[in-house]
């Protein structure tokens, strides 16, 4: 019995080809393996540093670290996690917000709307976007960003008050939380843009020139064969820039007022994060305030991964739909 093997142009396959194959499998499958063990090593090792470093800050503090909202490790040896775990992820999902539809937008534009000259430029700018060092973004927010949208913030809030998110007594603009969420947007922008651009260009052209064919206009052929096989790549997309956003240090901790309350008035000078606050903190942590940091990192690295494990399973249900659809 003889096996039809081919090669990539489509002739027979030597048998000197398929051996070099079958060679060169063994190999590749050892050195991927090999790469996902180290990841999982070097994940693990970082989250035993972060326990093993927080656990005498934690027996030391006499509060209960996760509803607690005072922040005095190195005083009086009180800290909680509430305020700052608060003020993480609704910065990030401000920002998120904000950027994923633009970023959409632009994504959609180099991909299908622009010409070429104009395309490759304008992605190339995008993706420069992406190597701006955060501490520029940081310096930008706030000698530009936070005087500009002071006079909008009051505008926002005398209008829309009624509103939770625009809701606010007293100072109004300035260092806020819809500046930093504002800088971070911007941040993440070129990741959703770079990312959903090249899941934009995979789409099959056979289902673009067939919608076309059937007299549908660009924007409707955009939307029945580009947008659905290219909603896993953008959930994707926005998950790595969620990642991004929660993690950015330099720049929030340069625009937030390092505040310690729970609340949604984005207008109004309460604001941090728990990145902002171990920049802001660590250099003059006593040995239970750095524990204490440790301790949020480790907060932080938590909530990274059930963020990035919840686009994962979020993922994979739209392929099964996909495939059953199919």
């Amino acid at each position: 019995m003889t096996t039809n093997v081919r090669t990539r142009d489509g002739g027979p396959a030597t048998s000197r080809s398929a051996s070099r194959r079958s060679h060169g499998e063994g190999p590749f499958r050892f050195l991927s393996t090999a790469a996902g063990v180290v990841l999982l090593g070097i994940m693990a090792a970082i989250a035993v540093f972060l326990i093993s470093e927080a656990i005498p800050a934690l027996r030391a503090n006499q509060a209960n670290f996760f509803t607690e909202l005072t922040w005095d490790p190195n005083g009086q040896q009180v800290f909680g996690i509430a305020a700052l775990a608060f003020g993480t992820v609704l910065s990030s999902a401000l920002a998120l917000v904000i950027a994923t539809p633009i970023a959409v937008g632009v994504a959609l534009f180099i991909s299908h709307y622009a010409p070429r000259k104009l395309a490759a430029p304008l992605g190339y700018l995008i993706d420069l976007l992406a190597a701006v060092p955060s501490v520029v973004y940081g310096l930008w927010g706030l000698a530009f960003l936070v005087p500009l949208i002071r006079t909008p913030s009051q505008w926002l809030n005398e209008h829309v008050g009624w509103f939770p998110l625009f809701a606010g007594e007293g100072a109004i603009g300035g260092k806020t939380m819809i500046a930093g969420s504002i800088v971070l947007a911007i941040m993440i922008l070129p990741i959703i843009a770079a990312i959903s651009r090249e899941v934009f260009l995979q789409a099959p052209k056979m289902n673009e020139e067939a919608a076309l064919a059937l007299g549908a206009t660009r924007w409707e052929m955009i939307r029945m064969a580009v947008l659905p096989f290219g909603r896993p790549g953008v959930i994707s997309a926005a998950m790595l820039g969620l990642g991004r956003a929660m993690g950015e240090t330099i720049a929030v901790a340069l625009i937030f007022p390092a505040t310690f309350d729970i609340t949604f008035q984005i207008l109004t000078p309460h604001a941090n994060s728990i990145a902002a606050n171990i920049a802001n903190g660590f250099g003059e942590a006593t040995q239970i305030g750095r524990g204490a940091l440790i301790a949020s990192g480790l907060v932080l690295f938590v909530i990274t991964l059930l963020v990035n494990m919840g686009a994962r399973l979020i993922i994979n249900r739209r392929k099964e739909y996909a495939r059953a659809g199919a």
